[in-house]
């Protein structure tokens, strides 16, 4: 893996790259940055803070974002496959359309985040916090709900989905009445 900071990612981006695959970037201060359709595949980002950054249509698959903060991010269109986001703050994110097969996203904060049409399937989001979070037309087949919290969102094919004695569910239950 390549190590670059942050600034002269921007730098770069600014001046028209797109492609930044297998990157280390330590230290990333990135409140509402425009990086529409940046590929950063296979790259480590952890403890990155981007609230109300713009990543949409980013090729993201494979990427360490653990412990992120991604708040009120627009994420529409994003790739992020085999994404490690665990632990990673998406609160009122924007991820419509979005695939995260294979993710994980244990313990990650999606209060209020909007999944419509996103792609869950074979995700992690045990323990995960999806309270009001709107799950319309969302893939969600073999993802692991156990002990995540669903309280009020809307939305989402919940039968498809592995869940447990801790989850709850939207009607704020632990169990699927």
């Amino acid at each position: 893996m390549t190590q670059i900071d942050f600034q002269e990612l921007l730098t770069r981006y600014r001046a028209g790259e797109r492609s930044f695959p297998r990157l280390t970037l330590p230290a990333i201060d990135g409140f509402e940055c425009d990086l529409r359709g940046i590929d950063l595949t296979d790259s480590t980002l952890d403890q990155a803070y981007l609230p109300y950054s713009n990543l949409s249509q980013a090729m993201l698959q494979g990427v360490s974002l653990v412990a992120a903060e991604l708040a009120d991010a627009k994420l529409f269109e994003v790739n992020l496959a085999g994404a490690d986001l665990a632990g990673a703050s998406l609160s009122r994110a924007d991820l419509r359309h979005s695939c995260l097969q294979g993710a994980n996203l244990s313990g990650a904060d999606l209060s209020g985040v909007n999944l419509r049409g996103a792609d869950l399937s074979g995700a992690d989001l045990r323990g995960a916090k999806l309270i009001k979070a709107n799950l319309a037309q969302a893939l969600l087949a073999g993802a692991n709900l156990g002990g995540a919290n669903l309280f009020r969102s809307e939305g989402g094919a919940l039968a498809e989905a592995i869940c447990d004695a801790m989850t709850v569910f939207p009607n704020g239950h632990r169990d699927r009445r």
